[in-house]
């Protein structure tokens, strides 16, 4: 913790939330956004939906390859310039989406994307562990989570308005104007929360033995997993929103926006309960509360796909309760993970996001377009991804039970 923490923001913390958050709310943002787009992006470029699937997966593992990065860049120049370059990047690249003229120029723009956004949401996880205690830095981490949940259930109401009154080009062109003004933003907001004397060398070797250290650690790995893969039981929704919304639930490209705030607000409804539990019961506790919600949600949203026939009445709901167990066990996870190697929070959070994000790309490009065309196979991919991060938090447990007391 930066022991000149408490005079690096003079505003109220909860400005500092929104700051954080919408540096965070990049990543998910770009993608949210352009999703009620993908038929008219398909139609106009010429392109497959599997060609189209290539978009996501291109940004996802570009955001897992940079992920390596960001946060040993953070760790040794400083919090703020790694921000900065990235939002920029993220901007260029926007513009480059915009003009793409060929499939083939878009994915290139979207990995390009996937390589920046990745420094909002690795860096803000570091600037919160710099000014705050555990129970503080839970709490804040809640708040962030609340804040950022926000931008993802506004980003297909956009997404679907600019689409449909004007063209798939609009959308990109929005984002170019997003990252504008949020690079404005953090160039005159944001503070330098790494102290000067927590600064690790760049030397490679150093470097190299922080990677080993973390990656060869079964405490953080585990974790990471905990974290990183039951996300993909509700993200595989959000991946296949184009043929979960419109094909098996008929909506329009304007009606994903009663999936999105379902979700979203799932999401923010579970980081408050959490931000509500700091301090007052354990985090081995808050995190099996989140696992056996998700579990009861995941097992029931497979049996009633397989009793009746997906409705719009009811199909959205599970997806939404999944969210807010996984909010409510997330900020804690996170915390964990941060706390194992206090002098490399950033590398932690780099490789924590890294672990998470190539599950992501793994998902967008292999196991969505494989499951999307059935709401039975949806809804079974979700048990088994959610299941991966059970048995990694139950051995977890069991073998170092002390972690989370």
């Amino acid at each position: 913790m930066n022991p000149n923490a408490d005079q690096l923001w003079r505003g109220p913390r909860w400005t500092l939330a929104v700051m954080l958050a919408l540096l965070g709310m990049l990543g998910p943002f770009s993608i949210d956004t352009y999703l009620p787009a993908f038929s008219g992006i398909a139609r106009s470029l010429g392109a497959t939906p599997v060609e189209m699937q290539q978009t996501l997966s291109a940004y996802l593992f570009g955001f897992a390859f940079m992920n390596l990065f960001h946060g040993a860049l953070a760790d040794s120049f400083g919090r703020r310039p790694v921000v900065l370059w990235g939002i920029a990047m993220f901007t260029i690249a926007s513009a480059g989406c915009a003009l793409s003229q060929s499939i083939e120029q878009l994915v290139f723009f979207r990995a390009l994307q996937g390589l920046s956004t990745g420094a909002g949401i690795v860096v803000s996880r570091a600037v919160i562990r710099d000014m705050f205690p555990p129970a503080q830095a839970q709490k804040m981490m809640s708040q962030v989570t609340i804040y950022f949940g926000v931008a993802p259930a506004i980003a297909p109401i956009i997404g679907g308005w600019l689409f449909v009154h004007t063209n798939w080009h609009a959308i990109f062109w929005f984002l170019t104007g997003v990252g504008t003004l949020l690079w404005i933003a953090n160039f005159k907001l944001l503070p330098e929360t790494l102290h000067v004397t927590e600064r690790q060398s760049f030397h490679v070797k150093h470097l190299m033995r922080g990677y080993w250290q973390l990656g060869s650690s079964a405490r953080f790995l585990l974790l990471a997993l905990a974290s990183g893969i039951p996300f993909n039981g509700m993200f595989l929704y959000v991946l296949a929103a184009p043929e979960f919304l419109g094909t098996h639930l008929g909506l329009s490209p304007t009606g994903f926006f009663w999936f999105f705030m379902l979700t979203i607000s799932g999401i923010m409804l579970g980081a408050w309960v959490s931000g509500r539990m700091a301090g007052k019961i354990a985090p081995k506790r808050q995190i099996r509360h989140g696992f056996v919600i998700m579990l009861a949600i995941a097992v029931i949203n497979l049996v009633v796909n397989l009793l009746f026939k997906a409705h719009v009445s009811w199909a959205m709901l599970p997806i939404a309760v999944f969210a807010f167990g996984w909010a409510m066990m997330v900020p804690v996870v996170t915390l964990l993970v941060l706390d194992l190697y206090p002098e490399r929070r950033g590398m932690a959070s780099s490789l924590q996001a890294f672990v998470g994000s190539t599950a992501n790309g793994i998902v967008a490009g292999v196991i969505a377009p494989l499951v999307m065309h059935s709401t039975v196979a949806l809804a079974a991919s979700s048990l088994l991804m959610m299941c991966v991060g059970l048995v990694a938090w139950l051995y977890l447990h069991h073998r170092w039970p002390e972690i989370g007391t």
